[in-house]
């Protein structure tokens, strides 16, 4: 399940947003524009409806993909209480980045508020998965590794949420990331 979904949320983020980038009707630059500005009506009227679709259906494929992380369970009880919180934080950021397309710029403080609580439980999720796995028999470390430099990238635009470039990283990274895991958990051993 966490394979097939994390496929998903990849394909749905990229898809819409690429399509949403495709229609946006000027200049668009990782180091000028958010992300959100392309779900921003005012900024893309024909592309924003794309991008904003996309973030909900990418938060609804994250749901299967942390109910899928019970396949990294183990009977160590440190471990598995860790993996589950990481699936009750990933939840929590699923539903956020719903929220991010549910109100979307044009809303102004909310769409910053759910914008918050998506990349703070991100770093969150990012953090816990990598603790659960790192010493896991059936883990690969470098994606271990990879994981840590995805959530220095996302503190880094946590604490300074300064440069839209850096957005782009926290989010494209955490992509990588979930494409790592996805294909660690297809190729574990029974």
């Amino acid at each position: 399940m966490l394979t097939v979904a994390g496929i998903l949320v990849i394909m749905s983020y990229c898809v819409f947003t690429f399509t949403s980038l495709a229609l946006f009707p000027g200049p668009f630059s990782p180091v000028n524009n958010w992300l959100s500005d392309l779900g921003n009506s005012g900024y893309s009227p024909r592309g924003a409806a794309f991008y904003n679709v996309g973030c909900v259906l990418t938060g609804l494929a994250l749901f299967p993909f942390f109910a899928g992380a019970r396949k990294w369970y183990t009977s160590e009880r440190r471990r598995k209480t860790l993996t589950m919180l990481t699936q009750v934080f990933g939840f929590i950021a699923a539903f956020a980045l719903m929220m991010i397309g549910v109100f979307s710029e044009d809303y102004g403080e909310l769409h910053g508020l759910w914008s918050d609580v998506f990349f703070v439980f991100n770093f969150i999720v990012l953090i816990f998965a990598n603790v659960s796995l790192m010493t896991h028999s059936k883990f690969k470390r470098p994606i271990g590794y990879y994981g840590i430099v995805v959530a220095v990238i996302n503190l880094l635009f946590v604490a300074s949420s300064s440069t839209p470039l850096l957005e782009w990283l926290t989010v494209f990274t955490a992509l990588g990331y979930v494409a790592l895991l996805s294909y660690n958990t297809f190729r574990m051993p029974a």
